[in-house]
């Protein structure tokens, strides 16, 4: 549902108001097969279900992760609907849920509606001018499953233009290639915050 301009401009206040570190991913042109592929990743509109090895072990993620997102966001459903769509967009690109949710809480504080300096916007701060490279023109970028689709694409995206190498990939997608602030934050909210059994973070460094 799009937001009327009276709130609209409310919602974009406060997200300016209490902006977290987020920066805004440069424009690059794409070649068409890429531009294509990203253009396929960000259409396709199956269920976003996520997958477990067990309904115990869904059902334990799906709870802990809510849990430790009830002082950001009161609404168990909504937090629900969050940590669900996080875990089923990332795996889809190939990520690690707990990076995903390490990487909103740096970049927009878990603020559906947090607009950057830039124009980032959204939970993952995706920059308008994506939704023309790839998307499709009513594609909203604050509508919680169109972000989190758009912002794991291009994360994704960038840790294939980077080989893997996640500490290059975090400074394309915050537009801070080489400094070490913001892959630092992000690695820091990933393990301190969102910690989730063994996992493999030697990409960062």
């Amino acid at each position: 549902m799009r937001l009327s301009g009276t709130l609209l401009a409310f919602a974009v206040a406060l997200g300016l108001a209490g902006q977290a570190q987020a920066g805004a991913q440069t424009y690059e042109p794409l070649a068409a097969s890429v531009q294509a592929a990203l253009h396929a990743a960000v259409s396709d509109r199956a269920a976003p279900e996520p997958e477990f090895s067990s309904p115990a072990e869904k059902q334990s993620w799906l709870d802990e992760m809510s849990q430790r997102l009830a002082k950001r966001i009161p609404d168990r459903a909504a937090r629900l609907e969050l940590v669900k769509t996080v875990y089923y967009e990332a795996k889809r690109a190939g990520l690690d849920p707990q990076l995903v949710l390490g990487l909103i809480q740096v970049e927009s504080g878990f603020r559906k509606y947090a607009v950057s300096a830039a124009g980032a916007r959204g939970y993952m701060q995706v920059m308008p001018f994506w939704v023309k490279l790839i998307g499709q023109k009513d594609n909203d970028l604050f509508h919680l499953r169109i972000n989190l689709r758009f912002g794991c694409t291009i994360l994704r995206h960038y840790l294939d233009i980077e080989h893997g190498d996640l500490y290059r990939a975090l400074g394309r997608y915050n537009g801070s290639l080489g400094q070490a602030a913001y892959p630092n934050q992000v690695r820091s909210a990933w393990e301190r915050q969102w910690h989730w059994g063994p996992r493999d973070t030697q990409a960062i460094r």
